[in-house]
C-alpha cells in the first residue's frame, strides 16, 4: 500500500510516502507560507506518487470533530494565513482519496503507540517543547479528543520565586508555553537557547516548569508512560533535571512502579524524529478502514 503522510508544522510541511507497517519510503520539506503558495506543491507532489489514502497531523489548534461543520478546519491558529483553512477538504478534492485527520502531537503519541517505544500502553502523553508546547494524549487506546483536543501546552504554571519574567503567550502570559518554549526562553534570557547550553540556571528553570506540567499531567491523566519531544529536550542534560523536579514535586504522593523508574517512565522519543510522519500514516490507514 502506497500511503501519504505529512506533517504540517508552523515553519515547515513535512511530506513522505511509506506504507502501513511504517516504513518510509521518501520525504521532502516545504516552507509553510500561505495555504495558497505551500498547498498546491504539497498537491502536486501527492498527486505524483499515486497514494491510496493520506494521514495530516497539523499544527492547531484544529477540528477534529467528524460530527462538525468545519470538521478538518485548522481554526484559530496565530498563524492567521491558515486561519479556519479547510486542509482536509483541499487535499480531499484534490487527491480524491481518504483523509485522515489529527494535532501534530496527538499524531506522534500514535506514532509512538504504534511502531515505537510505546506500543502496547494504553495510556500515554507526548509532550512537545519547542517553538510552541503542545501534547498528544492517547488514552485507554485511543487518541483523546472531547471537545477539541488537548491543549496542555497552555495549562496555567505557578511561577518560580525567582522568576520575574511576565510570559510570552499573548492568551495567559504565565501558562506552560509562556514561561518555557522557545519563544520564552530567548524573551527571558536574551539569547536563544542554542546559545545558553552552558548557562545552568536556564535548564533548571526550564526543568521547573516542565516538570509541574507533567506532575499536573500525572494526576489527571494517569499515563502509563511519557514522552518529551521538540528541540528543548534535545539539551542533553534537560532529562535528568526534569525527572528529579517530578520527583520532587510530586512529592512522594504517587507510588507506583512507573514513579519508582522514571528513568524508563519519562523518555525521549524513540523513532529518530519520524515519529509525527508514523503517526500520520497510522492515521491514514485508520481512514481508509473507516470507508471501506
Amino acid at each position: 500500500m502506497r500511503i501519504g503522510a505529512l506533517e504540517a508544522g508552523g515553519t515547515k510541511m513535512v511530506c513522505a510516502i511509506g506504507n502501513e507497517k511504517g516504513e518510509i519510503f521518501e520525504k521532502i520539506s516545504i516552507p509553510t507560507k500561505t495555504p495558497e503558495t505551500t498547498m498546491p506543491e504539497m498537491i502536486q507532489w501527492f498527486q505524483s506518487k499515486k497514494i491510496e489514502t493520506l494521514g495530516i497531523g497539523c499544527f492547531g489548534p484544529i477540528d477534529p470533530d467528524k460530527d462538525s461543520p468545519t470538521y478538518g478546519y485548522i481554526t484559530s491558529t496565530p498563524k492567521l494565513a491558515w486561519k479556519d483553512y479547510n486542509i482536509v477538504g483541499a487535499f480531499e478534492e484534490q487527491l480524491c482519496c481518504p483523509v485522515g485527520f489529527d494535532t501534530d502531537v496527538n499524531g506522534s503519541a500514535l506514532g509512538e503507540v504504534t511502531f515505537g517505544q510505546a506500543k502496547g500502553k494504553k495510556n500515554i502523553v507526548y509532550l512537545t517543547v519547542g517553538t510552541g508546547v503542545g501534547a498528544g494524549v492517547y488514552a485507554e487506546g485511543k487518541l483523546l479528543h472531547g471537545m477539541l483536543h488537548p491543549e496542555a501546552g497552555h495549562i496555567l504554571m505557578r511561577k518560580h520565586p525567582e522568576d520575574h519574567y511576565e510570559g510570552k503567550c499573548p492568551y495567559h502570559k504565565t501558562c506552560l508555553e509562556g514561561l518555557a518554549a522557545g519563544p520564552a526562553i530567548e524573551a527571558r534570557w536574551g539569547k536563544k537557547g542554542i546559545e545558553l547550553a552552558d548557562k545552568k540556571e536556564v535548564w533548571e528553570l526550564e526543568a521547573y516548569y516542565i516538570g509541574q506540567a507533567l506532575v499536573d499531567l500525572i494526576l489527571v491523566l494517569s499515563p502509563e508512560k511519557i514522552i518529551l519531544g521538540g528541540g528543548v529536550m534535545h539539551q542533553e542534560h534537560m532529562m535528568p533535571l526534569v525527572r528529579e523536579e517530578v520527583r520532587k514535586q510530586m512529592a512522594g504522593y504517587i507510588k507506583t512502579k512507573q514513579m519508582d523508574d522514571l528513568d524508563n517512565y519519562i523518555v525521549l522519543p524513540s523513532l529518530n524524529d519520524n515519529q509525527g510522519i508514523m503517526g500520520a500514516l497510522k492515521l491514514a490507514v485508520d481512514e481508509l478502514e473507516l470507508e471501506k
